[in-house]
């Protein structure tokens, strides 16, 4: 199995990886078999080796990575940048836990908050943690600031929505894949159609601490609601008196074209929940960034992570956020979304029924007649292509913002032969 895809980094150029000597994908992928636990179902591809959007397999084959991790690969693989803000901090100091005070923690916050247009930041590690915390000081902002009865608050949110895997997070999902048999579940939350501001409305009331939303629904198959929702969503949660808290988490960090995709509609909630692209690929960190009057209902001791905003992360949050503070991936995924968006366009009807897209970030749905969208990720995975299938016939889309023109026409062109060849 040989990519057509045309090798353009040099880094990768050198073939094939030591891993290759000792064991092939296939017995890899046997090995993992009794003894991981059997959470996943990945494309049937072992990787070693990464540089930049191009990824390498243990045979030595090559492949256009279009996932980048769920968007938590937004610089591409081993940017250079954080590579080298990790390996100097590897050098100097990796963990304190917060019962001291270290040098990177300040400046990470500082730049965070600035880059965002918030107050405080409350560092943690993975995207569900920042979720779990956001309920928290949700619920704490409206026993405390709001006045609600003691263990009455609610949160209200958005049906097909994905916040994370722990137990109170699968509670309030709609997908019964990832909420059946884990119950009992956490009470006090909400559930509307997404894109429906009349629902969010009735369901909000005195008791409502926040509306909690995904600005974009990425596992619902990349989701935009329409124009105006957002901003809605932030005027009715300002006239109810409660919360305001986009899950930012994949949507974020120069992903749609803009730093936060709230951008789009110059809304500022009252949490921001951020993780993936924050670590740039290179460690787990997530954040919750917020108003002041918010996260400063916190005191010592209420909350925590030995982990949360350790040196390392530190460092390397602070080279993404110097990273996204020139704008320049930013315009990168505006401008390569339009190509994009374009290279869609010209397959609707060639076995693509619909797209949705907002800057690098698409989710395709493409003719069932051809397949469902784990087969068309498997055969773009022949072609040399990298990408993931969610419900049903539907692929998603999330190149590294480092892409070029030509790695993403590439993409799109295979894409093409996938569905001309099953049509």
């Amino acid at each position: 199995m040989t990519s057509p895809i045309a090798v353009t980094d040099p880094a990768l150029a050198a073939g094939p990886t030591a891993a290759a000597g000792s064991r092939s994908s296939a017995e890899l992928i046997r090995a993992e078999e009794p003894v991981l636990a059997h959470n996943y179902h990945p494309l049937p591809v072992v990787l070693a080796r990464a540089e930049g959007v191009w990824v390498e397999d243990v045979e030595g084959r090559r492949y256009l990575d279009l996932l980048a991790g769920y968007s938590a690969l937004n610089f591409g693989h081993r940017h250079p940048a954080l590579v080298e803000a990790a390996h100097r901090q590897l050098d100097r100091l990796t963990l304190t836990s917060r019962a001291f005070h270290h040098d990177r923690l300040a400046g990470f916050a500082e730049g965070l908050a600035e880059l965002t247009g918030l107050d405080m930041v409350l560092p943690m590690n993975t995207g569900a943690e920042a979720v779990e915390s956001g309920i928290k000081l949700a619920r704490k902002w409206a026993y405390e600031v709001k006045g609600v009865a003691p263990d009455r608050a609610t949160i209200v949110v958005a049906d097909g929505n994905f916040h994370g895997r722990t137990t109170t997070i699968v509670g309030f999902s709609t997908d019964d894949t990832a909420r059946a048999g884990f119950g009992p579940f956490t009470p006090g939350f909400r559930i509307v159609p997404y894109n429906d501001l009349a629902a969010l409305e009735a369901a909000v009331d005195e008791t409502t601490a926040a509306v909690l939303i995904e600005p974009i629904q990425g596992e619902a198959g990349v989701l935009i609601p329409d124009d105006g929702y957002l901003a809605g969503v932030r005027e009715l949660t300002r006239r109810a008196g409660c919360l305001f808290i986009a899950d930012e988490i994949q949507s974020g960090l120069g992903r749609t074209g803009r730093t936060l995709a709230v951008d789009h509609e110059d809304v500022r909630p009252d949490l921001v929940l951020l993780g993936k692209a924050l670590g740039g690929g290179i460690v787990p960190v997530s954040a919750v960034v917020g108003h002041r009057e918010v996260l400063g209902v916190l005191r010592p001791g209420e909350h925590g992570s030995t982990f949360g905003g350790n040196p390392l992360a530190a460092a390397v949050g602070s080279a993404v956020v110097e990273l996204l503070a020139t704008g320049e991936f930013q315009r990168r995924a505006a401008d390569l979304g339009e190509v994009l968006r374009s290279g869609l366009a010209d397959l609707r009807g060639k076995g693509v029924t619909g797209f949705r897209a907002r800057g690098l970030w698409a989710g395709v749905d493409i003719d069932p007649a051809l397949g469902t969208g784990r087969e068309i990720s498997e055969r773009l995975l022949r072609e040399g292509v990298l990408v993931k299938d969610t419900h049903g016939a539907t692929i998603r889309l999330a190149p590294p913002l480092t892409i070029t023109r030509e790695e993403l026409q590439q993409a799109l062109a295979a894409l093409g032969t996938v569905l001309a060849r099953h049509g």
